[in-house]
């Protein structure tokens, strides 16, 4: 079994580190939050004071945290960052969405200290992460990336090694902005058809049969029909992903700033928090 450490317990890192420790593996986790690991210490997880405390020992960590201010002062905090605290063997995951740029600065920091590095975001949201069946987009080292591979298995059903460092990085943020495009054409198409007399419904059921329509979309549209904004995905996240791809790509994306405006104004009108299908309340 493998010594792990899991920095960040929001709702997708607890749902991750459950899965690890279901597998047997020894598990120390921290949290901003301490009372955030008490049902993970129930299951036999060590709770550390600090991320820096928290991977003594460890020959694997895994970060999940919010952003990229999360993240620096996860693993570069001088007083408490992890990476000071990591012995040359181990490796360091980083599973946030964050920047490209972000991810090559954290890179550099690891290689100076001898640690390998990987970023390795998910797709997925909370019931992929409960069920272990996440997708993982990982950037590394071949040699790297192949040594992790079983750890991760048995967080998720698939991954993908798209290249150096950052392409995982890379790739989440498009694939962020792919969903949530598809998602904000969805609320605007549903408002259109509602608006010219169609049964929203009856107008989903063809829409699915269709080959435009990804089961994505057609499950976003379920989500708005019936109303259901509870957070798996929330608008304050895409928002932020959104604005990580714009602001890290030196190609113009104009699509990409529109579907970020309507995310914007999805928070401004209070809906930070719910689901991101709660785009569609705009058009109420």
């Amino acid at each position: 079994m493998t010594r792990i450490a899991f920095l960040g317990l929001g709702a997708m890192g607890r749902r991750m580190a459950a899965r690890l420790l279901a597998a047997g593996h020894p598990l120390t986790v921290w949290n901003r939050s301490p009372q955030a690991a008490d049902a993970l210490r129930a299951l036999g997880a060590q709770v550390a004071a600090s991320p820096r405390a928290a991977v003594a020992g460890a020959e694997v960590v895994i970060s999940m945290v919010f952003d990229d201010a999360a993240s620096r002062r996860v693993w570069l905090d001088p007083q408490d960052g992890a990476l000071a605290g990591l012995a040359p063997a181990a490796i360091a995951i980083e599973s946030s969405t964050v920047t490209p740029g972000w991810i090559s600065e954290l890179a550099t920091a690891a290689s100076a200290r001898g640690v390998a590095f990987v970023d390795v975001p998910v797709a997925g949201s909370r019931p992929q992460a409960e069920a272990g069946q996440l997708i993982f987009m990982a950037g590394g080292e071949t040699d790297t990336v192949e040594r992790v591979t079983p750890l991760l298995r048995t967080m998720g059903s698939a991954l993908h090694h798209v290249g150096p460092v950052g392409s995982g990085a890379w790739l989440k943020l498009a694939v962020n902005a792919l969903f949530g495009t598809q998602v904000a054409a969805m609320a605007e198409v549903l408002a259109q058809l509602r608006a010219a007399g169609l049964d929203a419904p009856r107008a989903l059921d063809a829409l699915r049969a269709m080959p435009v329509t990804s089961p994505a979309a057609a499950g976003a549209a379920a989500l708005m029909l019936a109303a259901d904004y509870r957070p798996q995905a929330p608008v304050d996240l895409i928002a932020k992903d959104l604005g990580y791809a714009l602001a890290s790509s030196a190609q113009p994306l104009p699509l990409t700033q529109a579907v970020a405006e309507r995310f914007a104004a999805a928070r401004r009108a209070g809906y930070g928090g719910d689901n991101l299908v709660a785009v569609a309340r705009l058009y109420h």
